[in-house]
């Protein structure tokens, strides 16, 4: 070997070839997704296993995405106050509800389908309306749907036209600190939304409008809505117009008849 040879193999290494041997990868084993690729990251820092990485990566993404929707949850609360489900039919579950007749049956069969596949529901954003004679057991499966929801960590809200209303009109006024649309977000908001009474308001432009907007976005943004109403499924589909009866009926949503006796003061 020529002493010309000698030389080049004593030569220092450069701070370039130093950096490019670190960064050239080297074999490593996971023990549970077995060999892969690791590289310098710096130093003596070698890079872990890209699968466990993205593993956990999704992990802390759905963690953090769960600690927002809580915290959300919180302000929603807080905000909405009393218009969540009142004490008198927080007992009101699907379990303890009474069906005797066919009518009875198939409403409870309703609820029940629709409340276990939640889920697919919110896919779709698949609406309904309760529709029939007071005492009659609307309220309870609606309920009952919306306890069985928030069982599965899901946001549910109970609430009435008129409750809606009244806090929408009081938005305008100069005291207000919030404004009409904080009251339709804060509504668009759950992942359920029950809205009972519906026919009992006047039907002013007002409130046509309001419940158009609020119906409409719910629409848009694939939440369901279950209606509750005395009225026919006609004398609805007049009072709320084609438009919104039309998107309630989308996607497999069904007007569910309550064609039976009034139960109340009764055994």
């Amino acid at each position: 070997m020529s002493k010309l040879d000698d030389a080049d193999e004593t030569k220092p290494v450069s701070l370039a070839e130093l950096k490019l041997r670190i960064s050239e990868p080297k074999s490593a084993n996971c023990e549970h997704h077995g060999d892969f690729e690791s590289r310098n990251i710096f130093g003596g820092v070698w890079s872990n296993c890209p699968v466990c990485s993205a593993e956990r990566k999704v992990a802390d993404d759905r963690e953090q995405a769960e600690r927002g929707e809580v915290e959300r949850q919180r302000i929603w609360l807080h905000h909405m106050g009393e218009a969540g489900i009142p004490e008198r039919f927080r007992a009101r579950t699907l379990a303890n509800y009474n069906a005797t007749n066919a009518g009875q049956k198939r409403a409870l069969m309703f609820a029940t389908e629709y409340a276990e596949q939640f889920a697919l529901v919110c896919e779709t954003g698949r609406s309904a309306i309760f529709c029939g004679l007071p005492g009659t057991g609307k309220t309870h499966l609606a309920i009952g749907i919306a306890l069985h929801v928030m069982g599965l960590r899901k946001s549910a809200m109970f609430t009435t036209v008129q409750r809606m209303i009244r806090r929408a009109k009081d938005a305008w006024r100069k005291d207000s600190t919030e404004s009409e649309s904080n009251v339709i977000d804060m509504l668009v908001y759950p992942n359920l939304l029950i809205i009972d009474e519906i026919g009992v308001q006047f039907g002013s432009e007002f409130e046509k409008n309001f419940m158009f907007d609020l119906l409409n976005e719910r629409y848009e943004k694939r939440r369901p809505t279950i209606l509750l109403s005395n009225l026919t499924a006609t004398e609805i589909k007049t009072f709320l117009g084609d438009r919104i009866y039309d998107r309630l009926r989308e996607d497999g949503g069904q007007c569910v008849s309550f064609d039976w006796a009034s139960h109340r003061g009764k055994e």
